[in-house]
């Protein structure tokens, strides 16, 4: 089961990574928090929006 790592980087801004089992990075916030509450929220916001979302698929 994958799980959602929450760290401090080294400017201070809270991030998330979503870490597989195998210990595989396979997603992250790809933009800092300035709270650990905020990043917490765009976790939450994640798992509510991303069971139901459509793949598309875009030309470069």
């Amino acid at each position: 089961m994958a799980t959602f790592e929450v760290f401090e980087d080294a400017a201070g801004e809270w991030r998330w990574r979503l870490v597989a089992s195998n210990g595989k990075i396979i997603a992250d916030s790809g933009e800092g928090y300035q709270s650990k509450q905020g990043v917490e929220r765009g976790i939450e916001s994640v798992k509510r929006n991303a069971g139901d979302a459509d793949v598309e698929v875009v030309d470069d």
